[in-house]
């Protein structure tokens, strides 16, 4: 084989490697919050959908059964951006310990997010939100490079005005 046949190989290889490792796993956001409420104050907050629209500067529309298996209806808008609405399957619906849906861009394995909140009560009555979404597909690496800063911003946002309302409420 040719030395150009074979760099023309290990280069395909690579290219290949690369997106396809995205389908299997990908990059992944992660961050987390310590309210001052009980994990039911948290969650009643965090699945009342009708009231997002009052509070929560990330998801802006969130409606549907929260119940597993079945498709939400979900809006989400990056700061001085147009939303965007998708509709996720619901994976896990573990009252008062955690909500998670995964969407998918096209079709499955393209571009695909598993997002997740779960809720940790502690020892002193308040509770640690872990809100994050893990990324696979060929598109993965490539897209979480541009908006991935921005999602994560959309992360916090929301995790913050989420205490501040369930302590209100606590």
């Amino acid at each position: 084989m040719s030395i150009i046949k074979k760099s023309a190989a290990i280069t395909a290889t690579v290219v290949v490697a690369a997106f396809g490792a995205g389908v299997f796993f990908g990059p992944s956001i992660s961050t987390e919050i310590e309210i001052s409420a009980p994990a039911a104050v948290v969650w009643k907050e965090l699945t009342d959908g009708t009231s997002y629209p009052e509070w929560n500067p990330f998801v802006k529309h969130l409606s549907g059964d929260l119940v597993v298996g079945k498709h939400i209806n979900v809006t989400i808008q990056f700061e001085g951006k147009t939303a965007m609405n998708f509709t996720p399957e619901v994976l896990v619906v573990d009252e008062n310990a955690e909500f998670r849906w995964v969407g998918k861009l096209g079709f499955r394995g393209v571009f695909d997010g598993e997002h997740y909140f779960r809720l940790e009560e502690t020892d002193e009555g308040t509770t640690i939100l872990h809100h994050g979404e893990s990324f696979r597909g060929v598109l993965a690496y490539p897209l979480i490079a541009l908006v991935g800063e921005g999602t994560k911003n959309g992360f916090e946002a929301m995790n913050q005005a989420l205490k501040q309302r369930a302590e209100l409420k606590a």
